[in-house]
């Protein structure tokens, strides 16, 4: 399932990072990698703050659906 319908506060672990080239490098610096964990602290007007490798990330609705979970 994308990053976008996790639930608040529930630990995941990604599965897939799509997207094309530069996305998808983009997504894998931030921190989310195959394997890696990821958790949505709060979604608010279209933006979701998620806690990857130990930092808060803040990431648009379109790069979020790109990230499976």
């Amino acid at each position: 399932m994308p990053l976008t319908m996790a639930k608040t506060g529930e630990s995941n672990i990604i599965k897939k990072v799509g997207g094309r080239g530069e996305t998808k490098r983009f997504l894998e610096k931030l921190g989310f990698v195959t394997g890696g964990s990821v958790m949505v602290i709060s979604a608010a007007g279209g933006n979701l703050i998620v806690n990857v490798k130990d930092s808060r990330v803040a990431i648009g609705t379109e790069m979020a659906r790109k990230i499976l979970v």
